[in-house]
C-alpha cells in the first residue's frame, strides 16, 4: 500500500512537511509506502474548465499536476497537507488540488484521504474544512485522529513542542493504515457497494 503527502507549503521542510513527515512516519511503521511530494513552491495555474482532460486524460497545463496523477491513480491515499496565512489553505494547494482532483482520470472512490493544516495560531479548522471537501465529493473516506488533523507553531521546533499535535499525527497515521487495510480486505470479499447511475442536475426546482 502507498500514500502521498502532499507538502502545500513554499517552505520546503516547515512546519508542514514537519507535521506530514510524523504522518509518514507512523504509516511506515504500519508497513506502509510513504511519498512526500512538494508543491507549494511550483508555479500552479488554477482550473480554467476547459475539460481538455476528459478527452486526453490529463490537464492542459503541463506542470507538477500532471507528474503527480498518475501516483494519485494508483495510491490507496492521500494527505493534503496546508500551512495557514489567512484562514484557508495556501493558493498553491487549492489550485494544484483543484486541478489534480478533476483531471485524474478513473474513479478516486475508497481511496482515503485526509487533511493535515499548520498554523502559527489561528484559521486551522476553517482550512481543515476546506480541504476534506476534496474527499468528500470524491466518494473517499475520510480519515480522522484523536483532535481535529492540526499543529501549531511558526518553526518545526515549535511543531515539537505541540506534543498533543504531534500526537495527533502519529494516529492519523496509524488510523489510516488500518482504515486502507480495512478497505482492501472488504473489496476483496464484498467487491465495492453497487451504484445508481448518476444525472447532473443544474437547478433545483
Amino acid at each position: 500500500m502507498k500514500v502521498i503527502l502532499i507538502n502545500g507549503s513554499p517552505n520546503s521542510k516547515g512546519c508542514t512537511y514537519t507535521a506530514l513527515s510524523e504522518v509518514a512516519a507512523s504509516l511506515n511503521a504500519e508497513g506502509v509506502e510513504t511519498e512526500i511530494i512538494h508543491v507549494g513552491n511550483k508555479d500552479i495555474r488554477g482550473c480554467i474548465g476547459c475539460r481538455k482532460c476528459k478527452q486526453t486524460g490529463k490537464c492542459v497545463f503541463n506542470d507538477i499536476v500532471n507528474e503527480v496523477s498518475p501516483k494519485f491513480a494508483e495510491c490507496d491515499g492521500i494527505v493534503l497537507g496546508s500551512p495557514v496565512y489567512f484562514a484557508s489553505a495556501n493558493g498553491s494547494l487549492v489550485s494544484f488540488a483543484d486541478r489534480l482532483f478533476y483531471s485524474t482520470p478513473g474513479s478516486k472512490r475508497m481511496k482515503v484521504g485526509a487533511a493535515v493544516v499548520s498554523a502559527r495560531r489561528g484559521g486551522n479548522s476553517a482550512t481543515f474544512d476546506e480541504l476534506n471537501k476534496y474527499f468528500t465529493i470524491s466518494e473517499m473516506p475520510v480519515v480522522s485522529s484523536g483532535y481535529w488533523n492540526m499543529v501549531h507553531g511558526y518553526t518545526p521546533e515549535d511543531v515539537y513542542a505541540d506534543k498533543e499535535g504531534i500526537w495527533t499525527m502519529h494516529t492519523l497515521g496509524k488510523n489510516m493504515a488500518f482504515l486502507m487495510k480495512g478497505i482492501a480486505l472488504a473489496r476483496e470479499k464484498y467487491g465495492l457497494p453497487e451504484t445508481e447511475k448518476r444525472e447532473f442536475t443544474n437547478f433545483i426546482r
